[in-house]
């Protein structure tokens, strides 16, 4: 049975995002990210060479997690979140992507820092089912 281009390009997300946030394997990540890379993140400089400087400079104990991930059309959102980059508390992100022929086109995210359970009003984590552990 063929996957349905939605359930390609979810996969492509998380092949994407291994690659380069927790394998670090930048020659092997540059084929899913396009040379004309449009980036919309306040956090990220302009285009694939700004994300792959980022991530370069933040420590290698960086860790991507995925979570609920949705795809419609050209455009895929995951829910994740991404810890160990040295910063005090984790961060939360829905990242939306658009996808052209086979690779990462365009960028956009929204990031919240990750509650504690004893920050949290609701009394739910905000990934998964466990709430973070701080020091």
């Amino acid at each position: 049975m063929s996957q349905t281009l939605q359930d390609q390009n979810k996969t492509l997300v998380i092949e994407a995002f291994d690659l380069l946030f927790n394998k670090r394997d930048y020659q092997a990540a540059e084929r899913y990210w396009s040379p004309n890379y449009i980036q919309h993140s306040a956090h990220i400089e302009s285009g694939r060479e700004g994300l792959f400087k980022l991530v370069k400079g933040i420590p290698a104990t960086l860790k991507y997690e995925a979570g609920t991930i949705v795809a419609e059309g050209d455009f895929v959102i995951v829910h994740g979140r991404f810890s160990g980059f040295g910063a005090p508390v984790n961060w939360i992100a829905a990242d939306i992507l658009r996808i052209q022929h086979g690779v990462l086109v365009e960028h956009w995210d929204v990031i919240q820092d990750e509650a504690t359970e004893e920050q949290s009003k609701s009394g739910k984590p905000m990934f998964g089912a466990t709430f973070p552990k701080y020091e």
